[in-house]
């Protein structure tokens, strides 16, 4: 195998939080596909990192290998330029098959897709059912608090096909089509990023009906005060207008997104299955990671911010499984990496040589089992200095309006210090978030594993903060630019 390059698969969820995985020990998720892939042939990283707590920029950084800070990836309107690496348009030159089904959030619509990808697909029968987010029926009263929830619920799935006929559908297929179908004389690159779970939380049966909600586990409790947590948080808490919901609706809400999951499972068995039945499983490396988590009812919030780093936001899973001839120990991996990662193991598996300076590490070492560590600590950043207006993303349409689903954070993003530049560097038994208009962070997750206690003005501590400082200075140093690989003339 050593010898030929293995076709890869990126799966690509969007917003599924890493701890929703029954091989992880949470007994609500539904997951016997991953489950059954670390168990017998991947391993799956425990503490694996996202770069950005949204989707745009944390895609730009696992498509580059760069920090946001490299090349300034902050916000949803700043994606890859001509001039940027990426790694699909890497892979193809390199005599990859692309194949590109499901969501940009990457590169520039102005840019079109022909130098990533050989075919972006779109199924010849358009899918018959309606995104959520095209329509606002489901969401009752403009006043009422089911308004910026994000809750929807069961769907009513298409008694011809048996699911919900969506994108996500859709595109799931074609990939199943195009591997019973291959006949190239090249590798493949399937690329899938997906939509789901993304709220709104919706789902059909029978995912939702596989979540017994009796045994999702409970949310982590709103704060009562807010102290010590950023302003954001407090204000987004705010405008969603949750504050009176039951306990049992938010067990409601967090059912449907875990059984959105089940159903992402679901959808990577069907692709399993086709590699194993056309031959292809051996050669195939197979990449399965989100580009963030989201909130599901934790701190009485729903779906995301920009520039906090909670671990049900930064936290995301990671499930990779080698080709053959690469040595492997299946099994859950406690190592602390990060999404950049993600590229520079690829370029191991297929023998391509970096045509560009980046910062991430091959995984083929804890793959193997040879290591247990591979970094000491991990990053993640947001925000935008104050005067940076043109990061506050209100060229989205009615952002500035309440009509808008994403409202209460978006317009949050006009204000500072809510919408501070931040970073946080988390090491295995501490999280430090540097704050840049507002107060900083520590917490102890070994005591304190819901991040509900910040210590960052504990004088006890001082020593703390001032090592997490050092790390994050030594991390800035270390990935504060990037030298072209090739050489001006100087005359």
């Amino acid at each position: 195998m050593k010898g030929s390059r293995p076709n890869i698969i990126l799966f690509n969820p969007d917003q599924w939080r890493g701890d929703i995985l029954g091989h992880m020990g949470n007994l609500g998720a539904v997951t016997p596909v991953l489950d059954g892939l670390v168990r017998d042939s991947a391993v799956s990283f425990r503490n694996a990192f996202c770069q950005n707590t949204v989707c745009t920029p944390s895609r730009c950084s696992f498509m580059t290998g760069w920090y946001p800070h490299v090349n300034g990836h902050r916000t949803m309107y700043h994606m890859l330029r001509s001039h940027e690496p990426m790694l699909l348009r890497t892979l193809r030159q390199e005599g990859y098959f692309v194949w590109w089904g499901g969501k940009n959030d990457v590169i520039p619509a102005e840019s079109g897709y022909a130098e990533f990808c050989d075919v972006k697909y779109s199924p010849e029968t358009l899918p018959t059912k309606k995104d959520p987010h095209s329509w606002d029926g489901w969401r009752g009263d403009p006043q009422g608090d089911n308004w910026y929830s994000f809750y929807l619920g069961r769907l009513e799935h298409d008694p011809s096909s048996g699911h919900y006929d969506d994108w996500d559908w859709a595109n799931v297929m074609g990939a199943v089509d195009l591997v019973k179908n291959w006949r190239g004389d090249r590798p493949f690159c399937i690329y899938l990023p997906l939509g789901s779970p993304h709220p709104p939380y919706a789902v059909e049966d029978p995912f939702y009906s596989m979540v017994d909600p009796l045994r999702v586990p409970p949310r982590v409790p709103t704060p009562p005060d807010w102290t010590g947590k950023p302003s954001l948080l407090r204000g987004v808490w705010s405008r969603q207008r949750l504050k009176d919901w039951t306990e049992e609706r938010w067990r409601e809400l967090r059912r449907t997104y875990y059984a959105m999951c089940a159903r992402l499972d679901h959808q990577l068995g069907l692709l399993v299955e086709a590699l194993r039945c056309g031959g292809w499983w051996d050669s195939t490396a197979l990449f399965m990671f989100s580009d963030h988590g989201d909130f599901t009812g934790d701190y009485g919030l729903v779906e995301k911010t920009q520039n906090t780093f909670e671990d049900c936001l930064s936290r995301v899973p990671l499930i990779v499984k080698s080709p053959g001839g690469f040595p492997v120990r299946p099994r859950v991996c406690d190592a602390l990496v990060e999404l950049v990662d993600v590229p520079a193991t690829v370029e191991s598996i297929s023998g391509i040589r970096p045509r560009h300076s980046h910062f991430g590490r091959s995984l083929l070492p804890l793959i193997a089992g040879e290591t247990e560590e591979l970094r000491d600590a991990v990053f993640c950043e947001g925000g935008r200095l104050r005067d940076e207006v043109y990061c506050q993303e209100f060229n989205q349409p009615d952002a500035h309006t309440e009509k808008n689903l994403y409202w209460p954070r978006v317009s949050l993003q006009a204000s500072i210090p809510e919408h501070t530049k931040a970073v946080m560097c988390r090491t295995r038994e501490w999280k430090y978030v540097r704050r840049l208009y507002e107060g900083d962070e520590l917490y102890h997750l070994g005591e304190d594993p819901q991040e509900r206690v910040n210590r960052a003005s504990d004088p006890a501590l001082a020593g703390v903060a001032s090592g997490m400082k050092e790390r994050l200075l030594t991390f800035f140093l270390e990935t504060g630019d990037v030298v072209p690989h090739d050489f001006n003339r100087r005359w």
